[in-house]
């Protein structure tokens, strides 16, 4: 297992000898050595801790958990896998009836009491599945019922493992303070851009305000050259979008930024740009990796959101909650907040779903949840557009993006 993922540096252990003779002399490259996991004579940090059917055999779970506190950055992530408690009682009768070799007494772990465990560790959850429903070779069916039955209800409850990623619950504050960008795609805006450079406040290290401006109609360009030129020692930047979309304005927006924190804003205003303090705060204080907007939690201005878009958002929520295995309240919220480093290890591998997000906000979800980041939701208010009107049409981008949710499940949730 460890020499298929490949690491910079890996390091195993088992309590065998003859395992792990077997595994140096196979895996020269790999560091290998005969341990117990409570009490692990180690130095350094990790970036991944893996625990593969390890826990159903522990005498002391929490202890174990609590060594691994002083191998981890604030990055790491503990990945467990573990049989399902739903399988104790088939198991026992297997054994009973001779058709399964009898096993040490187990500890046979509900999620919740994992998540119990790590929290007494000093480790939050991140995100939970349930895998493998048929645990033999049967042509047609092992996939059928592994790739796809498993991940939905009611058969995800029979699911024979458990797989748990969690991190280490995160120190509050970032030192030193980052510099932030705050991006702002802006279309047929012209009337909220004065109010965009007024508004938008300092953060951290200092606020770095970019526009890109995407081929308006209403004189967006010149308005925005005009107010900037209008303030002394304003130093918002402005960029001509040559691509079409706001996922490939946010992009370059990204691309010509120098923060070490990136934000994106839409230029209507719907988000007030005071609420942004809020959203640095989440991240600073190692809440969440990537802040997700929430307009569905409080009560929003009376024009704010037509009843069908408001149909289509709670869609879209449970929609994206069940195939990110995190809890997504609101997708399509534009204001989204992460850092450098996570938006650089996303873009990279931006491949792997492929071009599938015209909007610039969705492919930012899916790879935060590919990479284990702790997605957390902070409600605002939803204000009404005061000038002009929205780029988005309902029902055609509707269609879009349950297609955007399809092509991202074979990816995500039915591998």
């Amino acid at each position: 297992m460890l020499a298929k993922l490949e690491p910079a540096y890996g390091y195993g252990i088992d309590l065998s000898p003859r395992l792990i003779g077997a595994a140096k002399s196979k895996y020269p490259g790999l560091h290998f050595e005969t341990a117990d996991a409570g009490n692990l004579q180690l130095e350094g940090e990790f970036d991944f801790i893996i625990c593969s059917d390890l826990l159903n055999d522990l005498w002391d779970v929490q202890t174990v958990f609590e060594q691994f506190s002083s191998h981890c950055h604030p990055g790491t992530r503990i990945l467990i896998n573990c049989y399902s408690r739903l399988w104790e009682g088939p198991r026992h009768l297997a054994e009973a009836l001779g058709l399964a070799k009898p096993q040490l007494s187990q500890n046979w772990l509900t999620v919740e009491d994992i998540q119990n465990l790590l929290a007494l560790a000093g480790f939050e959850l991140i995100r939970t599945s349930a895998e493998i429903l048929c645990p033999v070779r049967v042509p047609l069916v092992d996939t059928l019922c592994n790739r796809y039955l498993v991940k939905v209800w009611p058969f995800r409850w029979l699911g024979l493992t458990n797989f748990v990623v969690a991190r280490p619950v995160p120190t509050r504050g970032v030192s030193p303070e980052p510099i932030v960008t705050v991006v702002v795609p802006a279309r047929n805006e012209a009337g909220n851009i004065a109010a965009i450079l007024d508004r938008v406040p300092t953060m951290g290290a200092g606020t770095e305000l970019i526009f890109v401006e995407g081929n308006s109609s209403d004189g967006t360009y010149a308005r925005i050259e005009q107010e900037i030129a209008a303030r002394s020692g304003c130093t918002a930047k402005l960029n001509k979008q040559t691509g079409k979309g706001k996922g490939d304005a946010v992009r370059l927006g990204f691309e010509r930024s120098s923060g070490d924190l990136l934000m994106i804003l839409d230029a209507d205003l719907t988000v007030p740009p005071e609420d942004l303090p809020r959203f640095y705060e989440a991240w600073r204080t190692g809440r969440g990796d990537f802040i997700n907007g929430v307009r569905l939690v409080y009560p929003m201005e009376q024009k704010a959101m037509r009843f069908f878009n408001l149909l289509g958002n709670k869609f879209f929520s449970l929609a994206f909650t069940w195939l990110l295995s995190q809890s997504v309240k609101d997708s399509l919220c534009g204001t989204r907040v992460l850092s450098r480093v996570h938006y650089q290890t996303i873009a990279a591998n931006r491949a792997y779903f492929g071009e599938i997000d015209p909007f610039g906000d969705f492919d930012l979800l899916f790879g935060a949840a590919r990479y284990n980041l702790k997605i957390l939701g902070l409600p605002i208010r939803y204000r009404e557009r005061k000038y002009g009107e929205t780029n988005i049409q309902r029902w055609k981008h509707g269609v879009l993006l349950l297609r955007m949710v399809l092509l991202a499940s074979r990816r995500i949730r039915f591998v």
